[in-house]
């Protein structure tokens, strides 16, 4: 039996919407809204019906019939910290995306929608993968300063994607596989895949592991005090430093990999040197990872945007391939990674999570 799904992942500015059938992609759309459109909503949820009619129209335009859809997947937004896999979108679940239980942010409309469109049609809502995904153990959580634990925050739709993805490949089992998934986008995050749980990984977002595009990674933790203390910023353009303005920007002034791989290639030695250091970088982490899997590690995965370059992929190879091969499997298809995890469930491979 095919199954045909409608996928929702919103953006601060946009919705991106796909309809697939298994998974196959019929068609997909990227619904931009303008600062104008958001400007009258207080809170996120409160743009739910502006987005959810916009999403309604187009699939009226596209002459798509929602009634054949047989289920309706969201991107997972800043709830609770969870296992990984697939969720029904429960009533409790459902609250926590409403209330922003660990911030606001467009993603928690995914979960929302999905709901609200599938409970309409009288057909299963279902989020995968969000960006809280906890699988940390216990000894992966301690930092050295007990008010600061580690915590996981990273790429989690897409590593968990491509390492399912690699599993299928090979023939064997995700839960029988040890293995390092290395995120390149305009945020890095290095995750040790132990038998299907995300042990340990790298803090994607606000000050852990290698620097990237635009965030700043881990920094000298003494003189990064030093600077909050000199008066001279304040809090959000300390911030703005590490998650934003960091890495590639701070460097080169553009957050495109593209744009440093050009100027290396046109022979600026600043940019080598930066190059270089990125590259450095990831491997330690890819390393470090490699230790938390006491060195049994099956496969090495590159993914994300920065994927796509063949020569970053053959510096970390030449850095790290004494650990284990490399696949890659570049860019980063949200959408598809969505569906999957809904056809999973829905074909019996996985049972539903339940929150």
């Amino acid at each position: 039996m095919s199954y045909k799904i409608l996928i929702i992942n919103p953006g601060s500015t946009s919705t991106k919407i796909g309809v697939f059938e298994d998974e196959t992609l019929l068609f997909e759309e990227t619904l931009r809204h303008t600062t104008e459109e958001l400007a009258g909503f207080n809170m996120i949820v409160d743009q739910k019906d502006f987005r959810k009619k916009v999403i309604l129209d187009v699939l009226a335009e596209k002459n798509f019939d929602i009634k054949t859809l047989d289920v309706c997947v969201g991107r997972g937004g800043m709830l609770k910290p969870i296992p990984g896999g697939t969720y029904a979108v429960s009533d409790d679940l459902l609250e926590d995306l409403k209330i922003g239980k660990q911030g606001q942010h467009a993603s928690n409309l995914g979960g929302i929608l999905a709901r609200e469109i599938g409970d309409e049609l009288g057909v299963p809502s279902y989020i995968v993968d969000p960006v809280v995904v906890d699988e940390l153990m216990p000894s992966s959580r301690l930092s050295g300063v007990p008010e600061l634990p580690r915590i996981s925050v990273f790429h989690a739709l897409n590593q968990k994607a491509v390492a399912k993805r690699y599993a299928k490949e090979v023939g064997k089992k995700y839960t029988d596989l040890n293995l390092i998934v290395v995120h390149m986008g305009g945020g890095v995050s290095v995750g040790a895949h132990d038998h299907g749980k995300v042990v340990d990984v790298y803090n994607a977002l606000d000050g852990d592991g290698a620097f990237s595009p635009e965030r700043a990674g881990g920094v000298p933790s003494g003189a990064l005090v030093k600077m909050c203390f000199s008066g001279e910023y304040t809090q959000a353009e300390v911030m703005k430093k590490l998650v934003g303005k960091g890495g590639f920007n701070a460097y080169i002034g553009s957050n495109d990999a593209r744009d440093l791989e050009k100027l290396v290639n046109e022979g600026d030695e600043h940019a080598k040197l930066v190059q270089d250091a990125f590259y450095q970088q990831v491997a330690k982490d890819i390393g470090g990872m490699a230790t938390v899997l006491r060195g049994k590690v099956d496969q090495i995965i590159l993914t994300g945007g920065i994927a796509y370059s063949k020569h970053t992929c053959e510096e970390l190879e030449k850095r790290a391939g004494f650990i284990a091969p490399f696949t890659v499997y570049a860019g980063e298809d949200e959408l598809l990674a969505l569906a999957q995890g809904a056809l999973r469930v829905m074909n019996g491979e996985e049972e539903p999570m339940k929150y």
